[in-house]
């Protein structure tokens, strides 16, 4: 099996296999909000987790909230921010080529009288920097993405932040680090950010685990309420078991991260080469994240490409899996600029740091393979 897919959902490596065995086996089974020795030793132990989770992603141990996934995340940052900040205004600043957690909630607030400013997006898959200077004043929030999960484009943001701080100090400024995290070096202190979405099951961690960092000098209202667990911030029972899950996910993905980059590099390289010189176009910018290569197949329609592949054992995807069952072209790719045709011919390539040059190779025989096979000529 050849898993090209990691855009979606990566496969729980060995650690943290393991780390979810010993917890199940442990004694730490208890409610860290309990106040017997058992429910004690398991809150030591769950704020040793945060306290490592915040050290790899350069946060304070109190600015990390444990929630569910990055969806869950990016909801309570977006509608936590602009429901408690009301006197800053309702303007929002984001592109249409946000995930579909973020564009969702933008509606949403839009519906409710917020004024949302879409900048637009070039080829590269950057947001126009001289659009977002033009309507900064006044805005209270910016969402963007890091690095975009369909065509890997990676956000201009030390730029970004540059306009904020020169422009409006008042603005601040989400950002979705689900695909970038444990591919490029992530340090909120230094990031100039003020509130982030991390995901676990995109590095190799378990689907149900994820990360909300709010800056200690931004307050939001949370989104689920109850308990008044994590500060009153993500309400429910914190569980140590998922959050023990995410720390050994996130610490085996930091100390590979560079070598993982050289080496999914090296792949990217390879298989830019060898589709382009069958006819294909890379929609990937240049300067793309190389985990991520999105190709339009010359005379294949996607969905059809895809099942092809899957004949190979395999797989890889069309569009964001939060869309996939739509049918619909990339929303991203054609707020980029790539017309209707090009788009629907498009498919995705995600790698991780366990995928090999070998399969690269063993991808390209069976696009031979498929051409000779199945295209009518």
């Amino acid at each position: 099996m050849i898993y090209f897919d990691n855009s979606a959902t990566t496969k729980p490596c060995q650690a943290v296999i393991d780390d979810i065995t010993a917890q199940l086996n442990s004694d730490l089974f208890a409610n860290p909000g309990s106040l017997h020795k058992l429910g004690l030793k398991a809150e030591k132990e769950y704020r040793r987790v945060k306290d490592s989770v915040s050290s790899m992603l350069g946060a304070g141990s109190e600015e990390i909230y444990f929630t569910s996934c990055g969806s869950e995340s990016a909801n309570t940052a977006i509608r936590g921010y602009m429901s408690r900040n009301k006197r800053r205004g309702s303007k929002i600043i984001s592109t249409r080529t946000e995930h579909k957690a973020t564009l969702e909630v933008l509606n949403a607030l839009q519906a409710q009288g917020c004024e949302v400013v879409y900048v637009s997006c070039g080829i590269d898959g950057k947001p126009d920097l001289g659009e977002i200077a033009d309507n900064i004043d006044g805005c209270s929030l910016m969402c963007f993405t890091h690095v975009n999960n369909e065509t890997g484009a990676v956000l201009p943001l030390e730029e970004i932040v540059e306009i904020r701080n020169k422009n409006n100090r008042n603005c601040a400024i989400y950002l979705d680090c689900v695909q970038s995290l444990g591919k490029l070096d992530i340090n909120l202190k230094k990031a100039g950010v003020d509130m982030a979405s991390f995901s676990g099951h995109k590095i190799h961690g378990i689907k149900g685990t994820g990360v909300l960092y709010v800056k200690n000098s931004v307050k939001i209202d949370p989104l689920i309420l109850g308990g008044g667990q994590q500060k009153g911030m993500r309400s429910g029972t914190e569980s140590l078991l998922l959050a023990s899950s995410f720390a050994s996910a996130l610490k085996e993905a930091s100390a590979a991260r560079e070598d993982a980059y050289r080496k999914v590099s090296e792949i990217n390289k390879y298989l830019r080469e060898e589709l382009t010189k069958r006819g294909n176009k890379i929609l990937s910018p240049d300067d793309a994240l190389p985990f991520v290569l999105n190709c339009s197949f010359d005379r294949f329609e996607s969905e059809t490409m895809l099942h092809c592949l899957e004949i190979y054992d395999i797989f890889v995807s069309t569009v964001s899996a939060c869309s996939s069952k739509t049918k619909k072209v990339s929303y991203v790719l054609l707020e980029c600029g790539i017309d209707r045709k090009t788009a629907a011919n498009a498919v995705r390539l995600s790698f991780s740091r366990f995928s090999t040059m070998e399969e690269a190779r063993e991808f390209i025989k069976a696009v031979d393979e498929i051409y000779d096979k199945y295209l009518v000529q």
